[in-house]
């Protein structure tokens, strides 16, 4: 970051800005990409250029955008949500999606749908990875409706990773895809949007109206960069590190949750208030925060090691009920 060449990025003269952005736009398989400060200006700036004053963009009633946004598209874009429920991975389904449309295009009543919101890995469903085929069902859906589909694909990096396949191949059927250059991927600050580049110069222009344009960006990009060529590399072992977690919190009297697709654990404790299970938690010098529905939520990130993992399922099970499981095996994530 200190040695990087720099450049005023709203002129786009910023080398190592472009570079990053190239650099996104070839791992997504698009044509172009654009650094954005946050993931939520990034899905906002999005969203705006996909829909006019107006519209509506059809979310799922879990999605980061619909829940912790701030409504900025519609405060910000003029634009309504229509949410949808979510099923147990992720999905929206097919039917509720056709059926938020409304039946006369023409009539002046109804705001008519701009874009379908999907997210991979869906956050509030556990960190899950949306199934094969889905998004493809989805664009097709889309297309016989003339309206585009983003994907908020903050840890989609995380879901490659999961499925064992390049990024490119979870993007390619999203008009705009957004991720994170930080959670998972480790850099400091930032986050990328991906897609044609008619449209990337609609969402450039829009994050400059909202403040987001940036000068000597470059100073962020290079971290951006090695967050993509190297991070990358090792979410294997956050979602390793998951695992070891989930199997050692699966073994405290009360607890139940589901296996980890990813690094994102959430569970329950049986007759214990969330809130003051966190409040215990933090007392203890464990990180952990509610997430709706009685759930509990632990992310792993590069900073946690296996003896991490251990030493906080140990403090959370003295905090839950004062007494500390074994977990199987060396300790060591495959």
């Amino acid at each position: 970051m200190a040695t990087a060449p720099l450049g005023d990025d709203v002129y786009g003269e910023d080398p190592t800005v472009l570079r990053l952005e190239r650099l996104a736009a070839d791992r997504l398989g698009k044509a172009a990409a654009c650094l954005m400060p946050s993931g939520t200006m990034a899905n906002l700036a999005a969203l705006m250029a996909h829909a006019p004053r107006g519209a509506k963009a059809i979310v799922g009633s879990e999605s980061d955008i619909y829940l912790y946004e701030a409504a900025g598209a519609t405060v910000c874009g003029g634009i309504s949500y229509e949410p949808i429920r979510n099923l147990p991975d992720g999905t929206l389904p097919l039917a509720s999606i056709a059926a938020a449309f409304p039946e006369d295009d023409e009539d002046p009543q109804f705001a008519p749908a701009a874009v379908i919101c999907l997210e991979n890995t869906q956050n509030r469903c556990g960190g899950v990875v949306l199934p094969d085929g889905y998004a493809a069902e989805v664009a097709a859906l889309a297309r016989t409706r003339g309206v585009a589909v983003h994907l908020d694909g903050a840890r989609i990096f995380n879901a490659a990773v999961a499925r064992g396949v390049p990024p490119a191949e979870l993007a390619q059927h999203a008009d705009t895809v957004q991720f994170c250059l930080s959670k998972g991927l480790a850099a400091p600050i930032g986050s990328m949007v991906a897609g044609d580049e008619a449209t990337l110069l609609r969402v450039r222009r829009i994050r400059k109206m909202l403040g987001g344009g940036m000068r000597q960006a470059g100073v962020i990009a290079a971290a951006g960069i090695l967050a993509i060529d190297e991070a990358a590399e090792r979410l294997s072992t956050d979602h390793a590190h998951a695992r070891l977690m989930a199997e050692g919190l699966a073994a405290i009297p009360g607890v139940t949750l589901d296996p980890p697709q990813t690094n994102s654990i959430l569970l329950r404790v049986a007759g214990r208030d969330p809130e003051e299970v966190v409040r215990m938690a933090a007392s203890a010098g464990v990180a952990v925060n509610t997430f709706g529905h009685g759930r509990i939520r632990a992310v792993i990130h590069c900073g946690v090691t296996t003896g991490d993992v251990h030493e906080a399922v140990s403090r959370l099970a003295k905090v839950i009920t004062h007494s500390e499981p074994r977990l199987n095996g060396a300790g060591s994530p495959r």
